[in-house]
């Protein structure tokens, strides 16, 4: 008598069901459903930096290998012309120091003394909300009415500074027309304008830091100074790679003041790539040299980009 033994349970086992003819249905109903969500949300700013962003730029670029003069109907195509006149400029060396000396300048001194003045406004004294309102005052002011508000305060005959140094019994330097000072008085306006919003950056990254952290580096016996040297600081890593990107672009940019104080003068001395840009495309009206100025500019602003990219942030993970 043969017996014959049912099928095990276990025989079907890593046998996969078969799959729903509507599961590929469901799941391309729901990508194109995402893919409507994300073109109906970002299209608006994409469409917005293709227009107003990424078409001038090559336009830009295009009219740099032009020579072409602002309400002129006729272009000459002189390929690299731009730019070969631009590297054998005998101004060019003066113009990319007087942009680099301001730039680190502006940079450095921006956000030292705006990480000393976070740690100020840390604290708990009074009247704390009314000084952080105070700092952060200038950075939204308009940089031509800052410029023309300081052009008073730093006048070598009248101005509020040549009073105070002539109290103490020391002469007024000429900002506006002796070197190297009209440099120098654009780096202390710009410093004063926009110390606030690094404070501020610094000052929302000191509240980040946990308290635990400060009462173990007191219980281990650190000062003040060394929990902020040792401790802080460190901590502040992300935010400070943040802020040298952010400051270093826009101190790249900056025109607004320099036009409302020294004009890129005296004999050129304050003249940057920025500045230059307007003054030989809005000015002089040579359209395809100041394309061609605009594209180095924003080379450097990439290179420059990309290098804090890759160094900083592999400082800041380590």
């Amino acid at each position: 008598m043969s017996i014959i033994s049912a099928p095990s349970a276990r025989s079907g086992r890593g046998t996969p069901p078969a799959a729903s003819p509507d599961v590929p249905r469901r799941r391309h109903r729901r990508r194109g459903r995402d893919i409507a969500l994300f073109l109906l949300l970002a299209g608006p700013n994409i469409a917005l930096l293709a227009v107003f962003v990424y078409r001038p730029l090559l336009q830009s670029l295009q009219y740099s290998l032009l020579q072409w003069n602002v309400g002129s109907p006729i272009a000459r195509f002189v390929g690299a012309g731009n730019y070969l006149a631009w590297l054998t400029d005998p101004s060019t060396p003066r113009v990319l120091l007087t942009t680099a000396v301001f730039t680190v300048c502006t940079v450095a001194g921006g956000m030292a003394l705006g990480l000393w003045l976070a740690l100020v406004l840390d604290r708990r004294l009074p009247g704390h909300t009314i000084v952080r309102t105070v700092s952060f005052a200038p950075y939204v002011l308009s940089g031509v009415a800052v410029g023309l508000l300081w052009l008073f305060i730093f006048d070598p005959r009248y101005g509020v500074l040549a009073a105070l140094l002539n109290a103490i019994g020391l002469p007024s330097p000429d900002w506006y027309n002796s070197q190297p000072w009209p440099l120098v008085m654009l780096i202390i306006v710009y410093i004063w304008k926009n110390v606030g919003y690094v404070a501020l950056i610094y000052l929302a990254g000191l509240q980040a830091v946990p308290h635990e952290v400060r009462e173990a580096a007191a219980l281990d016996g650190a000062t003040r100074g060394q929990t902020t040297r040792r401790v802080i600081i460190p901590l502040l890593g992300h935010t400070t790679f943040f802020l040298s990107i952010t400051t270093l672009l826009s101190s790249l940019q900056s025109f607004d003041l320099i036009q409302a104080m020294t004009r890129g003068g005296p004999v050129g001395s304050t003249t940057t790539l920025m500045y230059e840009i307007y003054q030989v495309g809005f000015v002089d009206g040579r359209a395809g040299y100041a394309s061609a100025v605009a594209t180095v500019l924003f080379a450097i602003l990439l290179a420059i980009t990309i290098v804090q990219l890759i160094v900083m942030e592999r400082k800041v993970n380590l």
